[in-house]
């Protein structure tokens, strides 16, 4: 008995020790009610092993007023600490419950922040690999024109042939210059700066010509307002040559309409593309911004708005799409007007 009271008592003041230690390392952390608590309770646990303490002393001499004193002090701390918790029973269910919620959160956020930095390499490998391509169709297009300039100006050429030759190196040069373009879109400044979407449109319109020519498609564009905003360039113009090129694949009908309204106030520019195509299946609605998702079948590779999302939420903005079966597709892309690296 002598043994197994006295490492209880001892048992019970280490953690005492521990308790007050804890409370003066983090003087500065909790709020002084707090404080109380815990030394009252590290008060209350010594005063209970001071109980057993005394069990060891009474034993060889009987002592028991002073016993017996002990018994009271450590009646009145547990009175004290068991009124405290039942006080604050409350508070400590909360702050439980709030840390909790936090390791959920942080676990939440965590993933949330792999998956951004896996769709930020996506994006940059994609980008990288596109560069490359573009860069790579201008030297033989380059050396195609030069040919076909040699040829046209060959002397005993006939007429014929060195039209041919002219008109050949004309849809050289349009080829180049959609493979400059494309580069632009591609190409990351090193800081933001002001880009007028309005001006964005247009050369988004030069791009798709090809496409917005074979279909006869009218492409019109309505703005109002301040359309420009601080952003990557050539980032805001990939956006949009996305968005108006998923418009321009996705209309069955030769000769119709796809709107590009552009409308700007304070707080941002809003981008409204609607076309009059057949509309998105609504089972494929809920993946639109999933790497790989595509509504073009065999036809898409799953990047465009996987990429317009990407893009869009790093400037600070937001894109939505609405779309009803036999009734068009209209996607809604908001910039703010400001936005700053961090």
């Amino acid at each position: 008995m002598v043994v197994t009271n006295l490492i209880t008592f001892l048992s019970y003041l280490a953690i005492c020790c521990t308790l007050l230690y804890l409370v003066r390392r983090t003087g500065r952390l909790i709020v002084r009610e707090w404080a109380y608590f815990v030394v009252g309770f590290a008060l209350f646990i010594v005063a209970c092993g001071s109980t057993h303490l005394m069990e060891v002393i009474t034993t060889w001499n009987p002592i028991f007023w002073v016993d017996a004193v002990t018994n009271v002090v450590t009646a009145l701390l547990s009175a004290y600490v068991a009124l405290m918790l039942i006080g604050r029973i409350q508070s400590i269910a909360f702050a439980i419950d709030d840390y909790a919620h936090r390791v959920a959160s942080t676990e939440d956020e965590k993933l949330k922040m792999q998956q951004s930095l896996l769709d930020a390499r996506k994006l940059e490998d994609w980008s990288r690999m596109s560069a490359t391509v573009s860069h790579e169709i201008k030297s033989p297009l380059q050396a195609i024109q030069n040919l076909q300039y040699l040829i046209a100006n060959s002397e005993g050429v006939s007429s014929s042939v060195a039209e041919l030759a002219r008109v050949a190196g004309e849809e050289a040069q349009r080829v180049l210059a959609i493979a400059d373009t494309a580069l632009s879109f591609i190409r990351q400044a090193t800081n933001p700066e002001i880009v007028d979407l309005c001006a964005a449109v247009g050369s988004v319109r030069l791009l798709l010509a090809p496409i917005i020519r074979e279909k006869s498609i009218e492409l019109r564009m309505e703005h109002s307002g301040d359309c420009k905003v601080v952003a990557f360039s050539g980032e805001a113009r990939q956006v949009l040559v996305n968005v108006i090129r998923n418009a321009c694949e996705a209309v069955n009908d030769n000769r119709t309409i796809i709107t590009v309204e552009i409308s700007g106030n304070d707080a941002g520019v809003q981008v409204l593309v609607s076309d009059q195509g057949p509309g998105i299946e609504p089972e494929l609605m809920p993946h639109l911004f999933e790497f790989g998702a595509t509504t073009k079948g065999d036809r898409g590779n799953g990047m465009g708005l996987w990429t317009v999302k990407h893009i869009v939420s790093k400037h600070g903005g937001d894109v939505k799409v609405q779309s009803s079966r036999n009734q068009g597709t209209q996607v809604r892309l908001w910039w703010p007007r400001d936005f700053r690296v961090i």
